[in-house]
């Protein structure tokens, strides 16, 4: 992107990094909505583990009672035997049922989070969108909104489940023989120890992940929209080339991450192996003398791995949660960037507009000290037809942004029938234009749908209309569906030429007292613009129109000739005026019709 149309792509998208507790914060506010689901959520948990509890203690009184000194009671081993299967089914059915309904938590929470994003992104300033590539916003669309829910549908429910198992198996634990806890003195704050150092390190490695993966997707996204040009200037090599760059700097990314952050499991579980080997050998030497039954031995071993298994997962889904750390900061970062400016509470309605528009000294800089426009004063008149040319770069449709407003003025004003802009209602303003781009845009959608874009209520025979005066009527009738043809959005079922009228089709349904048209034919043959143009004369007429042209043939006819040459006008008048001055019109001209001379 040259310097007059906007700033240069920036690095792929990245947010300062947050506190845990600040980034937890924010993702509660999306889940406090559903605060009965969790409460239901937690309840589930709580009982489901409670029961998963029993099974070491009914096991524990079954070794006893096959133990007993008057002999096997094979009646009560088969009643706590039946008993344990009950517990295990009916804590499966209650963790069937939780699994479902942090499934659903999740769907909801992920489709409100990308849905926010989404209307988001269509309030941020244009100035977002000329510094950040397509591809990295997409990423944190799908890739890191996905990871935020895989954690919220699995590892949620994990945690909680963890939390409950720790507490209740402590609890059994101590009601069991409270001296073998000393074990778990030393063992437990090791681990923790142990993760929470991990955690320091691995997540900025996520973070740097997740931003790389961003950086290629946008690089990816880039050059499958440029493929054709690719082919055809025989650059497949250095594009392969950069992809590799951008692809071995992910892939690298991502093992650095995954590889440090493994390290942490298998360290917590040799330690928590290691107390489950301690307590084994304490409990034997408890047996031996006395102090406790074999079944309450066989018990606490059951619970003490209940209590550290919960631990040693943690450690291993750690690498998960510091992803979603990763990704939610890159989400939560995107929903606090600022929207485009509010109109201010005083800012005036547009009715009944004439199409009056002034520049008085504008000067715009996108960067600070680094003025692309320089002092820009004309007028166009309501009606009139002011065409813009130059050469590229020269601010042209920088010129168009800030009469859009969307950027303001660094300097001077932009009046319309007298008001300066900035004190106007920026949707009120913007309905005022009907534009054509050079840039022509589609949506997957039928034909009809993508003429009538413009307008609520449109009618078929309207839409019909506008085609016939677009010359586009015909070509539309030869789709298979005629205008119930369904055109994807790069519409590549269609040429660019005929996308091109189908955007002119479309604007001639807007009725608005003002016209830009930027390059608007630069996609259409020849003979196919000189066809249009009684029909764009149709669609200018009473309107005060800007045009931005390369081919100076579309607007010889204009009311005023502006010619462009960095950020400054540096001519002005009828196409007759200019051609006397032999200047740079002229010599635009001249190249254009070999007229020199």
């Amino acid at each position: 992107m040259n310097g007059a149309r906007g700033p240069g792509r920036g690095p792929a998208f990245a947010r300062p990094k947050e506190k845990t507790s600040v980034v937890l914060l924010k993702l509660w506010r999306y889940l406090a909505r559903y605060r009965w689901i969790i409460l239901l959520a937690a309840a589930l948990s709580i009982t489901g583990n409670a029961l998963g509890l029993l099974s070491p203690r009914l096991s524990g009184a079954a070794i006893n009672a096959i133990e007993h000194r008057e002999g096997v009671q094979f009646p009560v081993v088969i009643r706590y035997v039946v008993a344990m299967i009950a517990v295990a089914a009916v804590s499966s059915l209650i963790s069937w049922a939780l699994s479902a309904i942090m499934i659903r938590l999740s769907r909801n929470v992920v489709s409100k989070m990308r849905k926010d994003l989404f209307d988001h992104l269509t309030t941020l300033p244009i100035s977002f969108f000329d510094t950040h590539q397509t591809g990295d916003v997409l990423s944190i669309l799908s890739y890191d909104v996905d990871t935020v829910g895989a954690t919220l549908s699995t590892d949620l429910t994990q945690i909680i489940s963890s939390l409950v198992t720790v507490v209740g198996s402590f609890a059994m634990m101590v009601s069991i023989a409270p001296q073998l806890l000393l074990v778990f003195a030393v063992t437990i704050p090791l681990s923790l120890a142990i993760t929470r150092w991990r955690a320091r390190i691995v997540r900025p490695l996520f973070s740097k992940r997740s931003r790389m993966l961003g950086a290629m997707n946008g690089y990816c996204e880039e050059a499958v929209g440029g493929l054709k040009t690719i082919r055809a200037y025989h650059r497949q090599e250095e594009f392969n080339g950069r992809f590799q760059t951008h692809n071995d700097n992910a892939v690298h990314a991502t093992w650095h991450a995954d590889h440090t952050a493994a390290v942490t499991g298998p360290t917590v579980n040799l330690i928590n192996n290691l107390s489950l080997a301690a307590v084994s050998v304490f409990g034997a030497l408890l047996y031996m003398g006395g102090s406790i039954l074999l079944g309450d031995v066989s018990s606490f071993v059951l619970y003490s791995r209940k209590f550290s298994g919960p631990i040693n997962e943690f450690a291993n889904i750690l690498a998960e949660i510091q992803s979603t750390l990763a990704a939610a900061e890159r989400v939560l970062g995107l929903l606090a960037l600022d929207k485009e400016p509010a109109d201010a509470p005083d800012a005036l309605p547009v009715e009944d507009c004439a199409g009056h528009v002034a520049f008085r000294d504008v000067t715009f800089a996108y960067e600070e000290g680094k003025p692309v426009l320089h002092n820009i004063s004309f007028t166009a008149k309501p009606g009139q037809v002011v065409a813009i040319v130059g050469e590229t770069g020269c601010g042209k449709t920088t010129l168009i942004n800030l009469l859009m407003r969307f950027y303001d003025v660094s300097a001077g004003q932009i009046l319309l029938d007298g008001r300066d802009i900035r004190t106007l209602q920026r949707d009120a303003l913007r309905r005022q234009f009907t534009m054509v781009l050079q840039d022509t845009w589609l949506f997957d959608g039928t034909v009809f749908e993508n003429i009538a874009y413009g307008r609520d209520g449109v009618t078929r025979a309207e839409v019909e209309a506008a085609a016939k005066a677009a010359h586009i009527h015909e070509m539309i009738l030869s789709l298979p569906d005629g205008y119930d043809t369904v055109v994807t959005g790069s519409g590549s079922s269609i040429s660019k030429g005929q996308k091109q009228l189908l955007t002119i089709a479309r604007a001639m349904l807007i009725s608005s007292p003002m016209l830009i048209l930027d390059e608007a034919t630069s996609n259409v043959d020849t003979q196919t613009e000189r066809r249009i143009q009684q029909a764009m004369l149709q669609l200018m007429h009473g309107r005060t129109c800007f045009v931005i042209a390369h081919r100076l043939s579309t607007i010889t006819g204009a009311d005023c000739i502006l010619v462009m040459d960095k950020g400054r006008i540096v001519e002005s008048g009828t196409h007759e005026e200019l051609l006397k001055k032999r200047g740079a019109y002229y010599e635009l001209y001249a190249a254009q019709f070999d007229r020199a001379g």
